[in-house]
């Protein structure tokens, strides 16, 4: 069997939320065998597990539209031709390529100033970035510690002032990654219909069949 090569860009996504849920599991398991088994409780752990939550859905739009897991009504394109599906599925993927593009703009705008980066001008469409900003980059998360490893930052974003928790620019970068790569994924989809790889974005009646096996399977075995 020929296995096709696999760029580096191919499991992004796949990576990423591994790792983020094997560290959900085990600072959380480490959460309740201190709750329970010492009295005790680590401060940050709540704090830590909802951030990873967060950057957890943010990728997992993304890893979505890669697999093509997006949910959709195919009611129209069902009763139209291929190549008329073809055009419709074309404009959608453009439709959703300019929607992403807003999306790492204004996730950008909201990063930035966090990392004490300027922020683009315009309402819709960089047109350059901002002369003046409001530096954020002191602003820390409320419970979690700082890690030693990374008071490099200090130097390079706090005027050399101490961190005592972890700088919000940390967490908060997850914004712009994720839409950088949701951007990526459409592009990638954009490609696919135009060489006929796929016939449209959505999942189509794939979550019906699923449900349709699951249920053969509990009838096969019960």
């Amino acid at each position: 069997m020929s296995h096709q090569t696999q760029s580096p860009t191919d499991r992004i996504e796949e990576t990423l939320i591994a790792l983020i849920l094997g560290a959900m599991t085990v600072v959380t398991f480490a959460n309740v065998v201190a709750r329970y088994g010492f009295n005790s409780n680590i401060l940050w752990a709540v704090e830590f597990t909802v951030f990873l939550f967060a950057w957890m859905v943010l990728l997992g739009a993304s890893y979505a539209v890669k697999i093509g897991a997006h949910l959709g009504v195919d009611a129209i394109l069902n009763l139209v031709s291929p190549s008329v599906r073809k055009v419709m599925g074309l404009v959608a993927v453009a439709v959703c390529i300019a929607f992403s593009l807003l999306l790492l703009k204004g996730s950008w705008d909201y990063w930035a100033n966090f990392a004490n980066l300027p922020g683009t001008e315009g309402r819709w469409f960089p047109t350059g970035f901002e002369d003046k900003f409001r530096g954020k980059a002191w602003y820390e998360t409320d419970d979690i510690p700082m890690p030693a490893i990374l008071n490099w930052m200090e130097g390079a974003f706090n005027d050399g002032d101490e961190y005592e928790k972890l700088p919000r620019l940390i967490p908060y970068m997850i914004m712009p990654i994720s839409m950088a790569l949701l951007v990526f994924r459409f592009i990638q989809a954009a490609f696919r219909l135009l060489r006929g790889d796929i016939t449209m974005l959505i999942v189509s009646h794939e979550a019906e069949d699923a449900v349709d096996d699951a249920a053969q399977y509990v009838k096969e075995n019960t």
